[in-house]
């Protein structure tokens, strides 16, 4: 290693360009991206050639390659059944409350974090928000449970402590999409907070001095500073964002209701229909038809999305 730094300094003084050791830098950099690309290949490419079983009626005896072709017929039982609006408008209707209050909160505690000053508290506060991410929503749902319990749960009995009428929360489909988008944000604003306080903390601190001198307050400091500087990663998030709104977090939706199907009415979304489908009727073929039509409209999602915003401001388009 040192002979190397040896020779770098010596062709550097000599004036002369050091290609040979960019190349080596490349190479290097290439070796340590293998593993990624390998499981980049093994895990997102080749299983698209499970894409052909949406277009035929798969059985495992004859596979991939020997099942009967039919075309559409999946796509078509799955639009025409009675079910494909509700779970369609559950799905993008849940999807878009988790966005845009999951963007709020975020921003708002990210803003408030970056207030505080000493580094000691801002790191504990931190790990405090992260901490939800890690926990499975397995046991998320054990946790709503005790206190959803129809007769034993907290909540209730506070309720009855303060002479109110108790709920049936698990028979109730009402109050579900608040308890879904409150478990949700809960569960994931502190990784998005984490994003958003470093965009913060990449701002020049001189902006905010000189905003003082002028006189300006805290909210107007937030308002034509930080939030203009936060503009392009919230933008970026939200296209990025905007391509899963057909795709629901199936722990979410599925443990937290215990599967109830009295809640179907507005917690029932396309990732736990379809595993509906493939659990008790055993439809691979119509679980991969949905899968396919989750991808295909995300993926026009982000392109539309991104080409809006680069007609409106071309800085903050993703490409």
């Amino acid at each position: 290693m040192y002979s190397n730094l040896k020779n770098f300094s010596s062709q550097i003084k000599r004036g002369k360009p050091s290609k040979v050791l960019k190349k080596k830098d490349n190479i290097i950099f290439m070796f340590m991206c293998f593993p990624l690309l390998i499981s980049l290949i093994i895990f997102s490419y080749i299983p698209m050639c499970g894409i052909i079983i949406a277009f035929q009626d798969f059985n495992s005896r004859d596979g991939i390659f020997g099942s009967k072709f039919v075309g559409l017929k999946h796509f078509e039982f799955f639009f025409k059944s009675q079910d494909a609006w509700r779970i369609t408008r559950n799905t993008v209707g849940m999807n878009l409350i988790f966005i845009f209050a999951g963007l709020i909160f975020a921003v708002v505690l990210a803003l408030m974090l970056y207030e505080v000053k000493k580094r000691i508290f801002t790191k504990t506060y931190q790990t405090i928000l992260i901490l939800p991410n890690f926990i499975s929503w397995v046991i998320v749902g054990y946790m709503m449970y005790t206190l959803l319990n129809p007769a034993q749960g907290i909540i209730n009995h506070l309720l009855e402590s303060f002479n109110m009428k108790t709920v049936a929360w698990y028979s109730e489909a009402k109050y579900w999409p608040i308890i879904l988008a409150i478990a949700s944000i809960w569960k994931k604003v502190g990784i998005d907070c984490i994003i958003y306080y470093a965009a913060l903390m990449g701002i020049n601190h001189e902006y905010y001095e000189a905003a003082e001198l002028d006189g300006a307050t805290k909210l107007q400091q937030i308002r034509y500073i930080s939030i203009p500087f936060l503009i392009p990663i919230i933008t970026i998030l939200t296209i990025l964002a905007i391509g899963g709104i057909f795709r629901a977090d199936f722990g979410l939706f599925y443990q937290l209701t215990r599967n109830s199907g009295e809640l179907y009415e507005t917690t029932d979304v396309i990732d736990t229909y379809v595993f509906r489908a493939l659990k008790n009727m055993g439809e691979m073929s119509m679980s991969a038809a949905v899968g396919l039509f989750q991808s295909v409209v995300g993926f026009v999602l982000i392109l539309v999305t991104n080409l809006i915003v680069s007609k409106t401001n071309p800085e903050n388009s993703l490409f």
